[in-house]
């Protein structure tokens, strides 16, 4: 018997429960990485076992400290997903900044291309662009914009929270561990600007393509040490006509306020 998620009571006039969440943990080998990675997913339970209907998805990326865990253990992400009825897949990639890195996998081909092919072969996920989303923090926010801005057509909307949005700026970085680092990610760093692998170039492409109908939500606490990139992108996205929904507001680069963000993204969604 079908159960009305709002109110609890079955066809038959019995109360009870919602459906709910479904929550799965899934470990898939990838061919572009060669290796066996893992993803969570949450999906909304059906109402009537009878129903087909693909999920409108949102692929929600992880910071650089973190990894596919993170957001079901540190936000609601699953009540929030609930209350919307949307399905989140979030995915692992280490420290890999979502890109092809210049020494180690294309984590980049894996997150933009596989990554949505995989999980909509395992679990009714949408096909359809404007069903499909995609949002992460800090190094995910960058991840999210990289992957929409260089996938046209692929994604209704990208969300960025408190993103490190300026990779190209990494080439300042005068700290030897740090800098070794970007340079085994991004490759030589002086090279960065200009590339696929800089926000403000793709987005100066998207701005002259039939692609450009792509939203943009972006936020940033104006105490997190990212706020002057996220201002920097805030104002490049909007003199070129991107559309942006930009929010600020006192804050650091922590899960309290993450997890404020991601459910107001989901409310501002199509």
């Amino acid at each position: 018997m079908g159960m009305s998620q709002r109110t609890g009571i079955d066809r038959a006039g019995h109360r009870g429960y919602p459906p709910g969440m479904a929550f799965i943990q899934c470990s898939f080998f990838s061919r572009v990485l060669q290796l066996s990675t893992s993803m969570y997913v949450v999906l909304p339970q059906r109402e009537d076992p009878r129903d087909t209907t693909p999920y409108r998805t949102l692929f929600l990326l992880h910071g650089l400290s973190d990894d596919h865990t993170i957001w079901t253990r540190r936000t609601s992400i699953e009540r929030y997903a609930d209350a919307r009825g949307i399905a989140v897949v979030m995915p692992g990639v280490g420290r890999s900044f979502y890109v092809d890195m210049a020494c180690g996998p294309a984590f980049g081909r894996f997150a933009g291309e596989e990554l949505p092919a995989a999980a909509r072969a395992l679990f009714p996920l949408s096909t359809r662009s404007e069903d499909t989303f995609i949002a992460g923090l800090s190094m995910g926010g960058y991840g999210a914009f990289r992957i929409a801005l260089a996938n046209p057509g692929s994604f209704a909307a990208a969300g960025s929270f408190s993103g490190a949005l300026d990779v190209a700026a990494m080439r300042y970085d005068d700290d030897p561990v740090r800098r070794a680092e970007w340079e085994r990610i991004f490759g030589d760093l002086s090279k960065i600007e200009g590339s696929q692998n800089d926000l403000f170039a793709l987005a100066r492409r998207m701005s002259g393509s039939k692609h450009s109908g792509l939203r943009l939500y972006q936020c940033c606490g104006t105490e997190d040490f990212l706020y002057q990139a996220n201002v920097k992108f805030r104002d490049f996205a909007r003199s070129i006509g991107l559309d942006l929904t930009y929010e600020e507001e006192p804050g650091i680069h922590e899960w309290g306020y993450w997890d404020r963000k991601v459910r107001d993204f989901l409310a501002w969604l199509p």
